[in-house]
């Protein structure tokens, strides 16, 4: 890098003149410092008072935003209404009109949300439903299909199955022979 003069005149403004310090790195990197007390004091000083004058205006911005939102808030409400003109008040039902609009957005977007999971719930109860159902039912099945196997088993377990048959008779007891 070429190295060019650099023209020295008096700084006219008296306060521009106080330097506290001077610090200057070289093309290698290299610190060189100058200045009438210790540079890191200095550094620590305008740091501590940046940040002060910075919290000072934040909290100068916040103090406005507040005093701006809760203004904001009660015209919502309607405080103090007899005082606004036609286009604060037209503003303010604007502004209602798109509240209203977003909240009855927000409410019809819950409703399908909950009715979609309802709906979810249903058809899942639904299907444990037919399951139980199957199950009792194959049960059941089971259970009749044991019964009649056992039927079977206990006519082929014996040597003679036959049928009986019965009569029914209406009247007073009678002995009959059997043939």
């Amino acid at each position: 890098m070429v190295r060019g003069k650099v023209e020295m005149k008096r700084i006219e403004n008296a306060s521009s003149r106080q330097v506290i310090a001077l610090i200057i790195f070289s093309q290698k990197g290299r610190l060189h410092e100058f200045s009438s007390s210790n540079v890191k004091k200095s550094i620590q000083k305008y740091l501590k008072l940046t940040k002060e004058q910075h919290t000072r205006i934040y909290r100068t911005l916040m103090s406005k935003k507040i005093e701006l939102l809760e203004n904001f808030y009660r015209k919502l409400l309607g405080h103090n209404i007899g005082t606004f003109s036609i286009e604060e008040l037209q503003g303010i039902d604007e502004q209602l009109e798109r509240s209203l609009k977003n909240i009855r957005s927000r409410k019809a977007q819950l409703f399908t949300e909950a009715t979609e999971k309802l709906q979810t719930k249903e058809k899942f109860r639904l299907e444990g439903n037919e399951r139980l159902c199957e199950k009792i039912g194959l049960k059941q099945r089971h259970a009749q299909e044991k019964v009649g196997q056992q039927e079977i088993g206990s006519c082929s377990r014996s040597t003679h199955c036959s049928e009986v048959v019965t009569e029914l008779f209406i009247g007073p007891p009678t002995r009959r022979k059997i043939s």
